[in-house]
């Protein structure tokens, strides 16, 4: 149970990026996955990743968001 409200939080954070269009890598990531071949929700699955990734590293190191690390990994989603 616990992991699938972790999911849903995850991907919540990730609808409001698209929502908001901030950061605009998001949207334009969604866009070139779907484009690749996936679906919107196994596009987004794989951007969640990321964003967990992203997480990880900030509360690992105690630094503010990176938008450039972010930006990089999702621009090296396939």
């Amino acid at each position: 149970m616990a992991n699938q409200n972790f999911k849903m939080t995850i991907l919540a954070v990730l609808d409001n990026q698209l929502r908001e269009n901030n950061p605009p890598i998001t949207r334009m990531t969604l866009e070139r996955l779907k484009k690749l071949g996936y679906t919107e929700k196994i596009a987004k699955e794989k951007m969640a990743v990321v964003l967990i990734e992203e997480i990880y590293d900030v509360m690992k190191t105690n630094e503010a968001y990176n938008e450039e690390r972010y930006s990089k990994k999702l621009r090296a989603l396939k």
